[in-house]
């Protein structure tokens, strides 16, 4: 199953988002604010984090940039949800590691979840290992030119 965290301090979109992501069989976390979001972080591994900017105690920017400097977080998957639409925000968000940037205003909630799960899908396929095998043949093409 699917890990979400969704860190939104605004009660009734938090239970909207955590119904649509659970009807889409993800297991949702919530936190209400960034210092919950990065406890919840640091003790559980999120296929994706959804992430308002604007929360008491430590707001989104600095939930990304403890993100961006944890090296063995580089590789988790963030959008941001927020009010805030100025290009200097969006820009920030962005250059501090998420993954986009939606307008709470601008943007069904509908769209926030199809875009979330093609996220998490690219995700998935790019931390599968891989196993790489030495072709068998090569060594038996070796004893062959040996015995000439």
């Amino acid at each position: 199953m699917k890990k979400i965290l969704i860190a939104e301090d605004e009660e009734i979109l938090l239970n909207v988002l955590k119904d649509r992501f659970e009807a889409e069989d993800w297991k949702v976390t919530a936190a209400k604010n960034g210092e919950e979001a990065m406890t919840a972080i640091s003790k559980t591994s999120f296929d994706l984090v959804l992430l308002d900017l604007l929360m008491p105690k430590k707001d989104g920017f600095q939930v990304l940039q403890e993100i961006k400097n944890n090296p063995e977080l580089n590789n988790l998957s963030v959008i941001v949800l927020s009010n805030l639409g100025g290009d200097d925000d969006i820009k920030k968000a962005l250059a501090l590691g998420a993954k986009d940037y939606f307008v709470k205003t601008q943007h069904p909630m509908s769209e926030v979840v199809e875009k979330a799960k093609k996220y998490e899908s690219l995700s998935y396929k790019h931390t599968e290992p891989v196993l790489i095998e030495k072709p068998k043949k090569i060594e038996k093409v070796k004893k062959y030119k040996s015995r000439g």
